[in-house]
């Protein structure tokens, strides 16, 4: 149990790096993928170009949709976004630091599969089969066929086994035609992917590198105090629930002893820590209410400002801030000291 606990923190102590192997992870089986995928062509005229297309497409909108799910930022994203906006106000810039973040490392699967299958050329091969200029690559001499023939005979060009039109263009002669422009695609989409990428990770900073450094900051705060206050949370249950079982058990000692008629034994119990790390909040209404307001009204980034009214919290909600006592003037005035403990209790 302790190393699976190690493994965890090491986890979340490198989450940056973590993150990019699951993409390089997500890349490769996205490239094994398509290795392993038995693609089938229908060799039809009206379900070439759909067929083509859907796997050229589909799979990486998967991929890329399943890079935002194993993304463990999603949540925080979302919940900055949607969080009212209380003592705390919300910074598009940071906003969209986030999203890009997420964005740039789930494209890379997507990415790897549509180069492969472009350097493949299968489908670009069955989209555009019936798209062969016959006038170049053809026999010329053949007798002239109608549009919808010429359509049936050319879309059977990716079957080899069920092609018939070899006097009207040789097959292989078509298929090295259509996987040449796939491949120059392919190769055409690996500069652009490499070419975006660099501009992004290496240029974008140098020209608003006072925006991105507080951008990437306040991410980082974001992430660090959702998983401190996560901690905290779960250091509140555990001392919550072992307070509450320790209680339980002792009122079962308690009736035990009554129904048999003798003192019960006094066993040692220390709940001072468990107590202490309550802070205060004991019972379930009050951690609903204290979660809520952290929700609804988070705490201003200013750790030297004063209280937050009463209007924003959630103890004393409702309630009519405290004034000073009324003196006499028979009365000596207040020591400085004890209105100063007084305001501090304020």
């Amino acid at each position: 149990m302790d190393k699976f606990r190690m493994i965890f923190q090491f986890l979340q102590s490198n989450q940056e790096s973590f993150m990019n192997g699951i993409c390089g992870i997500m890349a490769l089986a996205s490239a094994q993928m398509y290795s392993a995928f038995d693609f089938n062509c229908p060799c039809l005229p009206h379900y070439n170009l759909a067929y083509g297309l859907g796997i050229l497409l589909v799979p990486p909108f998967i991929l890329f949709l399943l890079g935002f799910v194993l993304n463990n930022n999603v949540s925080m994203l979302a919940e900055e976004w949607r969080r009212p906006r209380g003592q705390r106000g919300k910074d598009p810039a940071v906003l969209r630091y986030m999203f890009c973040s997420m964005a740039q490392r789930a494209m890379i699967a997507p990415a790897v599969w549509v180069s492969v299958t472009l350097l493949d050329g299968k489908c670009i091969t069955c989209a555009f089969c019936t798209l062969v200029p016959v006038e170049t690559l053809g026999n010329t001499s053949h007798p002239g066929l109608s549009q919808g023939e010429m359509k049936q005979v050319l879309a059977r060009i990716p079957c080899k086994e069920i092609y018939d039109g070899q006097e009207l263009v040789a097959n292989e002669v078509a298929i090295r035609y259509l996987r040449c422009i796939s491949q120059a695609l392919g190769w055409c989409f690996v500069l652009l992917m490499t070419m975006l990428a660099f501009l992004v990770r290496s240029l974008r900073p140098c020209f608003t590198q006072a925006a991105f450094l507080k951008s990437r900051y306040w991410s980082h705060y974001i992430d660090i105090e959702r998983k401190l206050f996560d901690e905290t949370c779960a250091e509140h249950a555990r001392s919550f629930a072992k307070v509450c079982i320790q209680q339980f058990f002792e009122g079962m000692s308690t009736d035990l002893a009554a129904a048999h008629c003798h003192p019960p034994r006094k066993v040692p119990v220390d709940m001072g820590e468990a107590a202490e790390k309550l802070l205060g909040i004991t019972d379930q209404g009050t951690m609903n209410t204290a979660l809520k307001s952290w929700h609804r009204c988070k705490p201003p980034l200013h750790l030297h400002s004063p209280a937050l009214p009463s209007s924003c919290g959630w103890a004393g909600e409702g309630q009519p801030p405290m004034q000073p006592p009324m003196q006499s003037p028979m009365q000596p005035p207040m020591p400085r000291r004890e209105m100063a403990a007084y305001y501090s209790r304020v």
